[in-house]
């Protein structure tokens, strides 16, 4: 048994969709949260900048003694995974593209959306190519999105006139499957969904990487399996009442025991 707590980290309140699928799967687990919200969005700075902030991050949950460190960003994976493991020392680092590009592996032709980073690193493409070379990967840079569902705009017609140009660049794609390449995106992949159809299915990230954080927690016999009363704890950068007004909508709890604080 080991009651040290999960550490999960994103710019801003998308990594919470990670933190449900944690919450819902690992119901014994204590989590760190930490989410960047005063510089976001992270997906339109430089890679020097990114890279930064992840190293001051992972300082922070390094030092409230995390047991496994959870990427819950796109962003950062695609771009400072490396110094986030550096910085880790042993302790396992688990992220979101490695996994959400495990999902792609049954489908001929995917798409991928993602801030303008994550595009531009190709992270994506080389992680699905890593599985099967053969699949065609179309991606698609939304770098207005992750500010408008930050601000709440999640349900809204201006929202979807944007969706609407973005996703137009896979009209005459024939994809099968399309990777919310940004853990702010579930929140509007109902719209998303409406726009492209049916026939094209959503890879949420999210679900493979809790699957991986499961089995790395397994292997390295970190459960915590014997605690009825799990401790949630949420650190941001700035104070925002819409943090916790749309973190309640990815965890559908109320949230509690959340912190401001610095690390600069």
């Amino acid at each position: 048994m080991n009651n040290k707590a999960i550490g999960v980290f994103d710019s801003g309140i998308g990594g919470l969709s990670v933190v449900k699928c944690i919450m819902d799967k690992l119901p014994h687990e204590n989590i760190i949260y930490f989410g960047d919200i005063a510089r976001i969005p992270y997906g339109t700075k430089s890679v020097s900048l990114i890279n930064k902030f992840a190293s001051q991050t992972v300082k922070f949950l390094v030092e409230r003694n995390v047991k496994a460190i959870v990427i819950a960003c796109n962003t950062i994976t695609a771009v400072a995974y490396d110094t986030v493991k550096q910085l880790a020392g042993g302790i396992p680092v688990i992220d979101v593209i490695s996994n959400g590009a495990k999902a792609c592996a049954k489908y001929n032709r995917v798409g991928v959306i993602a801030t303008n980073a994550t595009i531009k690193s190709n992270a994506y493409v080389n992680a699905i190519h890593k599985i099967n070379p053969d699949i065609e990967v179309f991606s698609q840079a939304c770098p207005l999105l992750v500010p408008l569902i930050e601000e709440g705009i999640i349900t809204h017609n201006a929202l979807d006139l944007i969706l609407v140009d973005y996703l137009k660049a896979f009209t005459d794609k024939n994809i099968q499957a399309m990777v919310l390449g940004c853990t702010h995106y579930p929140l509007i992949k109902e719209s998303i969904k409406r726009i492209m159809g049916n026939d094209v299915v959503l890879i949420d990230p999210a679900n493979n990487t809790c699957s991986t954080v499961i089995d790395i927690l397994q292997e390295n016999s970190l459960q915590h399996s014997d605690n009825n009363n799990p401790q949630y704890n949420f650190f941001i950068t700035d104070v925002s009442t819409k943090f916790q007004q749309i973190g309640e909508l990815f965890l559908n709890t109320p949230m509690q025991n959340i912190e401001l604080v610095s690390i600069e």
